[in-house]
């Protein structure tokens, strides 16, 4: 069986206002991205994954459009200081706190990748 050479992820940079070249940007990650990213990681088929990475996505989005708290390691505690509902929807200002990479505890994968 041949190694698969791992897909390019493409990162989206934005230029922040105002500096023009001479800022950072601000790199995105989309969810197709994201979802490479985990197939990547896990070894799984795309058809696999996306549905998982899309209906995490929408828990975790509902919860915070609900003032809930999160709190999921290794990406840490995220918490909504701020809510202000616009006409197609809500902008939530939140605050994420988490632990330096060395002190987050290496895991084993819940599953095995597939063969």
């Amino acid at each position: 069986m041949a190694t698969e050479k791992p897909k390019q992820t493409t990162l989206r940079t934005v230029p922040e206002s105002g500096e023009g070249d001479t800022a950072e940007k601000t790199v995105f990650v989309q969810k197709k991205d994201l979802i490479e990213r985990v197939v990547q990681e896990s070894g799984l088929k795309k058809s696999q994954v996306k549905p998982v990475v899309e209906a995490t996505l929408a828990v975790l989005g509902k919860a915070l459009s609900n003032g809930e708290a999160l709190n999921i390691r290794p990406l840490g505690k995220v918490q909504v200081n701020r809510r202000k509902d616009m006409a197609k929807g809500h902008v939530l200002t939140t605050r994420i706190r988490r632990a330096e990479p060395g002190d987050i505890p290496a895991q084993d994968p819940l599953a095995e990748p597939a063969e």
